[in-house]
């Protein structure tokens, strides 16, 4: 199995409109610090599944047939703003799996074109090929799900945003099924106080030491927490990684 992270940022992404932190001001001046919308694809003998949609440039990237099937986290923007541009495609329909969000985004559900919708349950693993996901309850504004992802030579990933903690019975499933690696929100630096809707880096650790996987890749990164290691000489543990736009974990 191998995952791509396609984007790794937050709603506002890095460098944030006009902002002159010295994070953005250094993501402006070299494409490579850039951080789009929090997208990974997922790639498994000839299965590519996208994982979140919110790249407006998907049309460009994935020409028609390359993608198995799109899998949305939830339905925010920022998640999904590729949709609606590629939904007036035309040709064959390309699967939507998504939480069960009655409202999803704007009138992707009512005008969807060539996207075909199908609404996934909480812990009810779906087969995609050659690639089973199982749908994992997440603590966010809006109904949230992570995914755990297992091939069929049984490597296992789990992809964890949006997020702020884990759900108990959550937390359970991941401790049960131990997956080598994760990719978990971490879109603050440590805050004074608990965060809401999103990890900050205090959050997420703790739940990368309660999991204890192999290596852990946060991602969904704001300008702040950029700006936070920027001025800050942290050391993480040899399993934590900052993910990066267009890095490549092979399972």
């Amino acid at each position: 199995m191998r995952v791509t992270f396609l984007g790794t940022g937050d709603a506002g992404g890095v460098p944030l409109y006009g902002c002159d932190c010295s994070a953005c001001t250094r993501a402006r001046a070299d494409a490579d610090f850039r951080r789009r919308p929090c997208t990974a694809l997922v790639e498994a003998g000839d299965t590519r599944i996208l994982l979140d949609a919110g790249l407006t440039d998907l049309t460009e990237r994935f020409p028609p047939g390359s993608l198995s099937a799109i899998v949305l986290t939830h339905f925010h923007p920022d998640h999904v703003q590729g949709l609606f541009h590629l939904r007036w495609g035309i040709g064959k329909n390309i699967p939507v799996y998504s939480p069960p969000d009655s409202e999803g985004c704007a009138d992707l559900y009512k005008n969807h074109g060539l996207l075909e919708f199908r609404r996934l349950s909480k812990f009810e693993p779906v087969t995609i090929n050659n690639l089973v996901l199982t749908p994992l309850p997440l603590i966010h504004s809006k109904a949230t799900f992570g995914y755990a992802i297992e091939d069929t030579d049984g490597q296992r990933f789990a992809y964890l945003t949006d997020t702020a903690g884990l759900p108990p019975r959550t937390e359970a499933f991941l401790k049960n099924w131990r997956p080598a690696s994760f990719a978990l929100d971490c879109s603050y630096p440590p805050q004074s106080s608990l965060p809401r809707n999103h990890n900050d880096l205090t959050l997420a650790l703790a739940i990368a030491e309660t999991l204890a996987p192999a290596k852990v890749w946060l991602t969904h990164v704001g300008h702040e927490f950029d700006l936070w290691l920027n001025n800050n000489s942290h050391v993480f543990p040899r399993q934590i990684v900052v993910a990066c736009d267009g890095d490549v974990i092979d399972v």
